[in-house]
């Protein structure tokens, strides 16, 4: 009761508004900018009474504690909230739809595709699927509205967003923005790679579809020993080295390759919001147009029910082990793309009055559709890939068997008739079942192992199987160069708008910390393109791959988490998430759940910090290792990485989270220097001194609707 009135006596200088015509809370200001929500619902003669102060002692109040948390707040908003928005100069979206665009063209990108479905296959199937969405509901979505909104209501960039929610953490939006800066460098490789596949699909026949000749015109014997696909990825492609030691100069056809990527994310973004606008037509709705006629061609194809099925066959233990939930939260993180400020940045040149939680609840949405669709694109194609290869397998035993029968090393009843050479996934298993258990023994030590599980798990053995998995089926469809190339156009374009969202975090910070740049988006854009392009040729060199897989695999999530767990308490515990929940109540001009305040104040916060945690231990208890292409015996090896290795993720890291120590002490040093303080004696002072002139004149209270009142008027 008390805190209700003292609510009210904060707030009785202003008096209440209402607006007959009405049924919204609208906020009063008057001359000292001090918000106050009033009922709107009917005139105030009916529903307001004027009261001494005292009277209010006898009176039950009838709002619950949300309600009173969210009341006591209300006043403190408004000092950080600007008068000026009308006034300012800031650009912004053409329309909703392109904002939308933006946001999910961000998050949906080549890691939906490259990474969830390697995942996927070996973290249990759908416990992996099941595992994401609880983790996508229970941090993913909450934090997403979190960066979304803070962007949309201060329309800063990260740099200015965390410095205004806490000065102490105002560092996080440097190291955000040097972590979005890094990895926008080895993420553009990903583009070049889909860039050159596109420029070789305009040949028929596709140049991975048939191992190369020598001179003497006999098959390349590295190319004979494993697919023809395989070999052009590794060894015509990225030019592969043995190992990550054995480095080189950039390759020539990769470093064009990045360069008209650079070109093409310089022309999208040169005029800013203007042509990124416009471009995200083009590569959004494009790569989905092209996506779903992909789809429907994989599930028309043989075996591809059987990936499907594997697909949704979940495993239990999965959803109990602690690298199952390690793997997944650093997959969702890295794959939505929060903590790298992008979302921040997009969503700052939207109006503050816009409804964040839809926009992060679609953004959301069709992450997990298009992830779990793409999934299902993968499978069918693998299924099919693992069927080719287990009737191949079979054809090879049964070959081997009667070859072993011709010796006299196995019986004759273990010849294959030849009727049943036909559907050989299907008719050699049943026979070899139907055989006796003595023949079964005498055989099975000289056959390989076909199933289909088997085969499939052979198929999914590195994390660039999207570009292995691809050109794989589409050597075999009917008109291969017209699938090969919108294929490829639908990569690139995902990869493109990806990069346009990451160009976003860092161009919007840097306008908004230094504001000359503003004037100059156009020379900005080029000199950050073109400093990115001299990093990103790293990544081109023989053994640039391995890099890629070092940074994407293990370094990138360590800074992000911890971008994430102190944006997390920044917000809702410095700033405070009943502050914020307030925020939002304003923004969308109707009540909020409740339950964001406990997942920001708990859930996210533990979740987050198991992760960040369970990564240390398993960065310092295993070794860290990458596959590798060995060239004489034409298979993937899995090696583990050099001691230095480790040594350049720490540096790394270090690197990267460094501004947030150096601005928290240059925060408490500017804090405790001599004029500071007598700066913030002589400001406490005159607010004391403002408000003793406000109470002797303070007038009767206006004593309206409760807060759950008002809800119910609605």
């Amino acid at each position: 009761m008390m805190n209700v009135i003292e609510n009210m006596e904060s707030q009785d200088e202003n008096p209440v508004i209402a607006r007959p015509s009405d049924s919204k809370p609208v906020i009063a200001r008057p001359s000292d900018s001090k918000p106050v929500i009033a009922t709107t619902s009917a005139p105030p003669t009916e529903n307001a009474k004027v009261l001494p102060t005292e009277e209010l002692n006898g009176e039950e109040p009838s709002m619950d504690w949300f309600n009173e948390d969210i009341e006591k707040t209300l006043e403190a908003i408004d000092k950080d909230e600007p008068k000026d928005e009308l006034a300012t100069d800031r650009p912004s979206w053409a329309n909703k739809v392109e904002y939308l665009m933006a946001q999910v063209g961000y998050s949906v990108g080549l890691s939906t595709i490259w990474r969830f479905p390697y995942l996927c296959l070996h973290n249990g199937g759908g416990s992996f699927i099941i595992v994401y969405i609880l983790m996508l509901i229970l941090v993913g979505f909450p934090l997403l509205v979190m960066e979304i909104a803070v962007g949309q209501r201060m329309h800063q960039g990260s740099i200015g967003v965390w410095k205004n929610m806490s000065p102490w953490f105002g560092g996080v939006g440097y190291s955000s923005f040097m972590v979005c800066f890094i990895v926008g460098l080895y993420y553009s490789v990903l583009m070049a790679w889909s860039l050159y596949y596109l420029v070789q699909s305009f040949q028929s026949p596709l140049p991975w579809s048939l191992c190369p000749l020598t001179k003497n015109s006999s098959f390349d014997p590295e190319c004979s020993r494993t697919t023809s696909t395989t070999y052009f990825w590794y060894r015509h492609v990225l030019k592969t080295t043995d190992e990550i030691e054995l480095g080189g100069l950039p390759i020539m056809h990769l470093s064009v390759s990045l360069l008209v990527s650079w070109l093409i994310i310089c022309i999208c973004m040169i005029k800013g919001l203007k042509s990124t606008g416009k471009m995200l037509y083009v590569s959004v709705f494009l790569s989905y147009i092209i996506f779903i006629c992909i789809l429907i061609r994989s599930l028309m194809l043989k075996g591809a029910d059987f990936g499907i099925k594997s697909l949704f066959a979940a495993q239990v233990p999965a959803l109990y082990s602690v690298d199952v939930w390690r793997r997944t939260g650093n997959h969702l993180f890295l794959s939505m793309g929060s903590g790298f400020g992008s979302f921040t940045a997009i969503s700052s040149y939207v109006p503050r009055s816009n409804n964040c939680i839809m926009d992060a609840s679609a953004v959301a949405l069709l992450n997990l559709i298009i992830s779990v669709t793409a999934t299902l694109f993968v499978f069918a194609t693998l299924g099919y890939l693992a069927t080719e290869n287990s009737e191949k397998c079979y054809l090879k035993n049964a070959e081997r068997m009667t070859n072993l029968v011709t010796a006299g090393v196995l019986p004759p009843e273990l010849r294959l008739p030849e009727s049943l050479y036909q559907h050989m996934s299907y008719t050699y298993p049943r026979w070899f079942g139907n055989l006796p258990a003595g023949a079964k023994l005498m055989a099975l030590p000289y056959l390989s192992n076909c199933d289909l599980s088997e085969q499939l798990k052979e198929v999914m053995e590195g994390p660039g199987v999207a570009f292995v998995a691809f050109t794989e089926i589409i050597a075999v469809f009917s008109g291969s160069t017209f699938w090969a190339i919108i294929t490829f156009v639908f990569l690139v374009t995902m990869g493109l708008s990806t990069m346009q969202g990451i160009l976003q975090g860092i161009i919007t910070p840097l306008q908004d910390t230094f504001s000359c740049l503003r004037r100059h988006t156009t020379l900005l854009t080029v000199g950050v393109c073109v400093a990115m392009f001299l990093g990103s040729c790293f990544f081109v060199q023989p053994s640039g791959s391995y890099y890629v897989n070092l940074l994407d695999d293990y370094w990138a999530s360590l800074p992000l988490f911890l971008i994430l767990i102190l944006e997390n308490v920044s917000m809702a515990w410095i700033y405070g998430a009943r502050r914020f929940l307030a925020d939002l109540i304003i923004i969308l001009g109707r009540p909020i759940s409740p339950i964001y305040r406990w997942l920001w104040c708990f859930v996210s916060p533990f979740v987050l910090l198991v992760l960040f945690v369970s990564i240390l231990i398993h960065l310092y208890v295993r070794p860290i290792t990458y596959m590798a292409w060995n060239s004489s015996t034409s298979n993937e090896v899995l090696h583990n990485y050099p001691p230095w290795g480790k040594v350049l993720l720490a540096l790394l890291t270090v690197f990267t989270i460094l501004p947030i120590p150096a601005y928290f002490l240059y925060t408490l040093l500017k804090r405790i220097s001599p004029a500071s303080t007598r700066h913030h004696r002589d400001t406490d002072f005159l607010r004391r001194k403002s408000k003793e002139e406000k109470k002797k004149a303070r007038p009767r209270l206006h004593v309206g609707q409760s807060l759950k009142k008002m809800n119910k008027n609605r």
